[in-house]
């Protein structure tokens, strides 16, 4: 059995999905058109503008990709900006670096 999908899991979802249906209908697209666009059934495009959490990623991904947006997928988690990752690696950082000791062989 499924761990039950959290809740802000959930609203992010209903969220994008509605998100999705919106940019869809003001690019006068319709849900044929983009599930054919997609790769995906009608049934999933529907589904999916619904925020049905069981729909998986790589549809929305495709939405995304279809209106021009998939740069927005791919800077979700940008390590670089991770201030929380960040801090926990300078925090581990040793206080001072010591040289080696040169040594005694030929090179």
């Amino acid at each position: 059995m499924e761990a039950p999908v959290p809740l802000p899991v959930e609203r992010a979802i209903h969220k994008l999905g509605a998100d999705i249906s919106l940019a869809r209908r003001r690019r006068h697209i319709s849900q044929s058109s983009l599930a054919e666009r997609m790769g995906a059934s009608l049934s999933t495009v529907r589904r999916m503008e619904k925020g049905d959490v069981r729909v998986p990623i790589h549809f929305f991904a495709r939405a995304l990709h279809v209106f021009g947006e998939i740069q927005a997928l791919e800077n979700l988690l940008d390590t670089a900006k991770d201030d929380i990752g960040l801090t926990l690696m300078d925090e581990r950082l040793p206080k001072r670096v010591r040289s080696k000791p040169a040594s005694s062989g030929a090179l």
